[in-house]
């Protein structure tokens, strides 16, 4: 891992390929390792940057409190701290969130922008899906014994049997309690961004089997940002980048060489 002072947080970020640049924005529960199969698939065509946001990985960041403004100032001065003036995002799940404020509020820094598996940033968890946050809120009380229980809301069975190690990003033990806390504090903060703001072209991509963030929730986005192209996946759950990172790719790749019009892409789901 590469180390970079930025916004006043370390930031630790993993770097491969040529080309523009293509900054990963990862979930809620994970780090940059979750794109470890989809990033050297981009990287054939893109300086692909994959970091660690706060209080994930091996990035170090001060100890008080922050939200999705910070964490796209994070973004935003990440970019800047590499030498670029703009890059290519893609954000998935709370990275997507993180996504549409960064390009709200810095459209400087974003050329093109993918907005994955994604919810409307500032909209409550309850308001998102009210029959699964609760669940979710209840087994990780449980953890680390739950873990298989959560990890069935971002994975299918079949995956999962197949890779035991992704219930290991749901056992809660890579982080202490203070980072737990801040990171659960994320949505508490009132940001949103104005989608009518975002003038990059921007990509909406859904799965169909998203179990997490109804399909439609994150459809919506596309209606409200000028110009912007959806793309269901209809095999995939929530966490498509580990499921099928071929089927996402090719949908990313597609619409940064500027060939996507709205439409479903079939998706056959990787052998584990």
């Amino acid at each position: 891992m590469r180390r970079v002072e930025a916004n006043g947080t370390t930031i630790a970020y993993a770097q491969s390929g040529q080309g523009a640049p293509l900054l990963l924005l990862h979930g809620a529960e994970a780090d940059h390792a979750m794109f470890d199969d989809f990033a050297p698939l981009l990287a054939q065509s893109f300086t692909v940057i994959a970091y660690d946001q706060r209080d994930c990985g091996d990035t170090r960041n001060p100890a008080q409190l922050y939200g999705l403004e910070e964490l796209a100032g994070d973004a935003a001065a990440l970019v800047a701290a590499l030498g670029y003036a703009r890059a290519h995002v893609f954000g998935t799940s709370l990275g997507g969130a993180i996504a549409q404020v960064l390009a709200a509020r810095h459209p400087e820094r974003v050329d093109r922008l993918v907005l994955a598996s994604t919810f409307r940033a500032g909209t409550p968890p309850l308001a998102i899906n009210p029959e699964v946050f609760p669940k979710l809120a209840a087994l990780r009380g449980g953890l680390p014994q739950t873990a298989s229980e959560i990890a069935r809301y971002f994975f299918p069975d079949e995956l999962l049997a197949g890779r035991p190690e992704l219930l290991d990003m749901f056992k809660g033990n890579r982080r202490d309690e203070a980072q737990k806390e801040r990171r659960a504090g994320i949505l508490t903060h009132p940001v949103t961004a104005d989608l009518g703001a975002i003038k990059a072209p921007t990509l909406v991509l859904v799965g169909a089997e998203d179990r997490l963030i109804p399909p439609a929730h994150s459809l919506s986005l596309a209606s409200e940002i000028a110009g912007a192209q959806s793309v269901v996946l209809p095999a995939l759950g929530h966490v498509g980048t580990i499921q099928d990172p071929d089927a996402v790719a090719r949908a990313v790749l597609s619409f940064l060489r500027e060939e996507t019009k709205s439409t479903v892409i079939p998706s056959a789901a990787r052998n584990p």
